[in-house]
């Protein structure tokens, strides 16, 4: 009789806080769309995490069911994918305030982000963007994840998870468990096309950095002729990250798209200088999303079908989380309902 074994369980998150751009599909999503089959994945848009900065409500609620909308049409099936928006499931709050209880103030001083946010967001340094790891660590912990799909700036949060949990572990017993990191090893961090040494931002004021999702291809086309690449009098195509990082970054994103290695892309470009090769990568980047786009603008016409998605996908999402946090909730004396 053969043995039935169990899938590896993932989960990640994105704030609805602005459009999803390019670096979010090539980073996150189109790597969680491969991954259905091997493992029990759950994916949210985190609400919740996004009102750490004020939002426009209206906006908001707009992106999150767009967000949701394009999740579906980057691949997320949602028969094989628990797809649910955040504030839907209470036990993320829920845990995320008791976690709070078991996260120490330096740790979160210390937070990468914390810092950054805190310099653009002055006038609104509020709790909610100092503890937001702590809710993160819940988010995560809530559904006892094997692998936690990541960028590079977000290592730092789930690390932090770790020593929640341990420290958590420590007093209680084996309550949660440890997850690792998944981070994808092409396409991790896809960066500014004008300033390649800083991300692509979905929520930053300046948007002639970025690509988004749902930009027509002749806006696409105009992010990429524009784009930076370097100022050194080799003009070729040639992957060196730390001496040409706006090439390099090119030279992510087309390899990202078409499933090219750096040394085909640069036989490819052999004797052609940046001007051939950026519009190049605009044209197989608008080619990769056209199908997206228009899937997700049909999906956009279709509320119904959007609200039984994420009504079913908290559902799912709620009935494992409530499994974790009842037994939190016994470990630290609460009287059960």
């Amino acid at each position: 009789m053969e043995e039935i074994v169990a899938k590896k369980r993932m989960l990640s998150g994105i704030k609805p806080s602005g459009d999803l751009t390019l670096g979010s599909y090539l980073g996150a999503v189109k790597n969680w769309a491969e991954r259905a089959d091997q493992y029990e994945c759950f994916y949210f848009m985190a609400d919740l995490h996004a009102i750490t900065v004020r939002q426009n409500p209206a906006d908001l609620r707009r992106r999150t069911l767009e967000q949701l909308a394009q999740y579906i049409a980057c691949g997320l099936d949602p028969e094989k994918n628990t797809l649910f928006i955040q504030s839907h499931v209470h036990q993320h709050a829920e845990l995320g305030w008791v976690l709070d209880c078991y996260s120490m103030f330096g740790e979160l001083s210390r937070m990468t982000q914390f810092k950054d946010k805190s310099a653009k967001n002055a006038d609104n340094i509020n709790a909610g963007l100092f503890t937001y790891p702590s809710l993160m660590a819940g988010d995560i912990l809530l559904y006892q994840p094997d692998l936690v799909p990541v960028g590079e700036d977000q290592k730092q949060h789930v690390e932090l998870t770790h020593v929640i949990a341990r420290r958590f572990n420590g007093i209680y017993g084996d309550v949660f468990k440890i997850p690792e990191p998944f981070v994808p090893k092409v396409g991790a961090r896809i960066m500014s096309l004008t300033n390649p040494l800083a991300k692509m931002s979905k929520s930053e004021d300046e948007d002639t950095g970025r690509v988004l999702l749902m930009d027509a291809p002749e806006i696409i086309m105009k992010q990429f002729k524009r784009a930076i690449t370097d100022s050194d009098t080799e003009n070729c195509v040639r992957y060196d990250k730390e001496n040409k990082p706006g090439v390099a970054n090119l030279m992510t994103i087309y390899s990202a798209v078409t499933g090219k290695s750096y040394d085909q892309i640069e036989n490819e470009f052999v004797g052609c200088g940046y001007g051939k090769f950026k519009p190049v990568v605009g044209e197989a980047v608008v080619e990769h999303l056209r199908p997206i786009r228009e899937e997700a603008a049909r999906l956009m016409k279709d509320k119904a079908y959007l609200e039984s998605v994420y009504r079913d996908g908290a559902q799912k999402a709620s009935y494992v989380a409530e499994k974790t946090l009842r037994k939190v909730y016994k470990k630290v004396g609460f009287v059960a309902k």
